[in-house]
C-alpha cells in the first residue's frame, strides 16, 4: 500500500534506539525525509547510519542532538527541521519512560520530571510544529506513549500519570486542528523487545513485539490513508490490555 509519505518531512524524538528508532526507520523506508533527535551523540550517530541505510539513498536524514525537556529545545529542534526540509509534515514525539515506582512512593520532583519528559515535551513539540502543518494544510502528530494509558501499571505510576495527561491533551487538541488537515493520535505500545523493557526486568515470559513492526504502525498513522484517524489511542500490545475502551 502506498502510504503517501514520499518526500514528506518527519521529525522523530527519542530516536536513537528502541521504538523511536524503529519509527524513524519505517518512515524513511516509505520515502519520508526524517530528522531524528536524541540526547547522546554516539547513539545518535549510530541511529543516523541506520535510518540512512533504511532510506536506501532515496531521502534526507538529519540528526539533531538535543534534550527536548530543556527550556527552548523543543522549539529549536523544530526550527532546525523546518530550515533543513522547508517544513515539518509529521511529528512523532517520543521519550524514554520514567523510573518504576508505586503510587505512594513517588516524590514531587519525580512527578515533575516525568511530566516534563512524557507530557509537556510532546505538547511543546506539537505547538512548535503545528504552524508548518497548518500552512501546508496537512500534518500528522503521532505521540508514542504506553499501553498503560488504558490499563495503569501498579509499578509504573510516574508513567501512568504523565502519559495519561498527554492522552487527555490529545483528545482535546485533535478536534481543534481537524479542519486544517492535521491529525493528532497516540500509539500505545505494550511489551516490545527494547532496552527499556529489558531494564525493567524483561517480559516475564510474555510474548514481546518486534520494534520494526511497531514502527510500521506509526508510519501508517502518519500516512495519507490515515487522514480520518484522529484523537485515537491505538494499542499495539498483542492483546495484553483487557479493558474495553
Amino acid at each position: 500500500m502506498d502510504l503517501g509519505l514520499e518526500g514528506r518531512a518527519a521529525l522523530v524524538t527519542g530516536a536513537s534506539k528502541g521504538l523511536g528508532l524503529a519509527s524513524a526507520i519505517a518512515l524513511a523506508q516509505d520515502g519520508a525525509r526524517v530528522a531524528i533527535v536524541a540526547r547522546t551523540a554516539s547513539t545518535l550517530a549510530d541511529a543516523h547510519a541506520a535510518v540512512t541505510a533504511a532510506s536506501t539513498g532515496r531521502t534526507d536524514v538529519l540528526a539533531i542532538a538535543a534534550d527536548v525537556t530543556a527550556h527552548g529545545e523543543a522549539e529549536r529542534v523544530v526550527t532546525e527541521a523546518v530550515e533543513a526540509f522547508g517544513g515539518v509534515d509529521i511529528l512523532v514525539p517520543n521519550a524514554g519512560g520514567p523510573p518504576p515506582g508505586g503510587a505512594w512512593e513517588v516524590t514531587d520532583d519525580a512527578l515533575r520530571a516525568a511530566f516534563e519528559a512524557n507530557c509537556l515535551a510532546s505538547i511543546r513539540l506539537a505547538r512548535a510544529a503545528l504552524p508548518s502543518m497548518q500552512a501546508r494544510r496537512w500534518g500528522r502528530i503521532c505521540c508514542i506513549t504506553s499501553a498503560w494509558v488504558k490499563q495503569p501499571s501498579p509499578y509504573l505510576s510516574l508513567s501512568n500519570v504523565a502519559r495519561t495527561g498527554l492522552w487527555a491533551w490529545v483528545k482535546t487538541a485533535a478536534a481543534d486542528v481537524a479542519a486544517d488537515g492535521v491529525t493528532v493520535n497516540l500509539v500505545c505500545p505494550g511489551l516490545h523487545d527494547t532496552d527499556r523493557i529489558r531494564a525493567l526486568g524483561g517480559s516475564g515470559g510474555a510474548r514481546m513485539g518486534d520494534p520494526a513492526d511497531f514502527g510500521k504502525v506509526v508510519a501508517f498513522l502518519c500516512s495519507e490513508p490515515a487522514a480520518f484517524v484522529s484523537g485515537a489511542a491505538l494499542q499495539v500490545d498483542g492483546g495484553a490490555t483487557l479493558g474495553l475502551l
